[in-house]
């Protein structure tokens, strides 16, 4: 008997490495070199691994980065509908002369449901219709905007404008609506 005989049977008078009879992995009645990944395919995973290791020493993922790829995996909402931009007063509106700062109109759609946005430099302010109460998320940029409610008439405030492309994922119910995303 060989000193590296055991209770389990592994490397016994039949050449198999354990009680089932298989030698290196390998199912029984299967070929052995065919259960373990060849030369080039052992060198190919060490070399990647290895790269991966120097690239997260010499250039690590930015945090904001990071959570910018997390935030954007949240908005992975199976059951959520995308609200179509129907009007954009920057494009679909007549200019007024004479005016400066106008605000910004949007209205988005969504089957039954329709949001109307102003967004100004100090804000913005929406009407959810049909009226309803419902949480709002002003979504954009690295940071969690600060969450809003709409009341029972689905009106609802921000006192910041969003900077840069922004989003509204509204919380009405069971239903969840997400805008298309627009830069403000």
């Amino acid at each position: 008997m060989n000193d590296m005989d055991d209770a389990h049977g592994t490397n016994d008078a039949h050449g198999t490495d354990d009680a089932h009879g298989t030698s290196g992995g390998a199912a029984f009645g299967e070929d052995p070199a065919a259960a373990e990944p060849d030369g080039e395919d052992l060198d190919a995973e060490l070399l990647e691994e290895e790269l991966r290791r120097a690239a997260a020493v010499l250039d690590p993922l930015p945090p904001a980065l990071l959570q910018t790829a997390v935030d954007a995996y949240a908005l992975h909402d199976l059951d959520a509908r995308v609200a179509e931009l129907t009007f954009d007063s920057l494009v679909d509106a007549l200019p007024v002369r004479g005016a400066t700062d106008a605000p910004r109109m949007l209205t988005f759609s969504a089957g039954e449901v329709t949001v109307d946005v102003e967004v100004t430099g100090q804000g913005l302010m929406g009407q959810l219709l049909p009226p309803r109460p419902a949480r709002i998320e002003v979504l954009g940029g690295p940071q969690p905007g600060a969450p809003l409610t709409a009341d029972a008439m689905g009106r609802f405030t921000a006192d910041t404008p969003p900077s840069g492309p922004f989003a509204l994922r509204l919380r009405t119910g069971g239903d969840v609506v997400v805008t298309e995303w627009l830069r403000a």
